[in-house]
């Protein structure tokens, strides 16, 4: 049974009401984590594993075709793919809730329709900015990366990357209310999230890659993202061949804007009609 509740009737108290539910379910997302400290560790534990793996083992082998540090063209392309991989948790955990009958509860309640989705995306963004700041340390401390950029041009790049994994995690939302299972949500995005932060100028140059495989990559908006933070971080990039990689930090945007216009519409109806049953 769907409960119907009449909304505040001006606007600012609309606004305060979905506000106010936004902040309250986003703390319920934030005291799942102290209930599974294993998903907080996770987050700090990845971040060690990626610099290492990729900063000393497949750094050694990787020598930049225009020069450079391996390290500090590496550290952007992280931070990408831990924003891109907030898809893969958002999806999941939307999923789970489904399934265990959450969503179904909240209906009972006196909340706000919107605060639900918007609840468990500030909750997301928040754990991916964790993860984040932790990859940005540990590669400070590790790997020895250095942003070049003057202090603006730096809290630009984290905005950006900020943007982006907020776009992404309206595409695991979205795609999250369609499975069955959490553990069927994280295989439809991890399938193509991770082979698609591969397909960019993530970890290697793209250079080598053939014609039709490099366009596929030039416009991957991973690889606009990861160029424009290391135009923004001062740190060494590749050869730019396209419009996107010509022009990062405008592609950039407007992949992420263009992301969150297609799907968070696409999230709010499909969670209308998931509930409507």
């Amino acid at each position: 049974m769907t409960v119907t509740i009449d909304p505040p009737a001006t606007r600012l108290g609309r606004l305060r009401w979905g506000l106010t539910d936004t902040l309250v379910l986003a703390g319920r997302g934030y005291s799942r984590l102290r209930a599974q400290p294993a998903e907080i560790a996770a987050v700090l534990v990845f971040p060690v594993i990626m610099t290492v793996l990729f900063g000393y083992v497949f750094g050694s082998a990787i020598t930049l075709p225009g020069g450079g540090d391996y390290r500090n063209y590496l550290m952007p392309g992280i931070f990408m793919q831990v924003m891109a991989m907030g898809a893969v948790s958002s999806a999941t955990a939307v999923a789970e809730d489904m399934a265990r009958g959450v969503i179904d509860r909240f209906r009972t309640q006196p909340i706000a329709r919107g605060a639900v989705l918007a609840g468990r995306g500030l909750a997301d963004l928040s754990r991916a900015l964790l993860s984040l700041a932790m990859m940005a340390l540990t590669g400070l401390v590790v790997a020895g990366w250095r942003p070049h950029g003057n202090p603006f041009r730096v809290l630009a790049g984290f905005a950006l990357l900020a943007l982006f994994g907020f776009a992404m995690m309206w595409v695991g939302t979205y795609l999250g209310l369609f499975a069955r299972s959490g553990a069927q949500a994280d295989g439809l995005t991890f399938s193509w999230v991770l082979p698609m932060t591969f397909l960019a100028n993530a970890f290697v140059p793209l250079e080598g890659l053939p014609g039709w495989l490099r366009a596929v990559a030039d416009w991957n908006p991973m690889s606009a993202v990861v160029s424009a933070a290391r135009e923004l971080f001062g740190n060494p990039g590749s050869a730019a061949a396209s419009w996107p990689l010509r022009h990062p930090v405008t592609a950039a945007v407007c992949w992420s804007v263009l992301i969150i216009a297609v799907f968070a519409p696409l999230a709010v109806r499909r969670y209308r009609t998931a509930t409507a049953r």
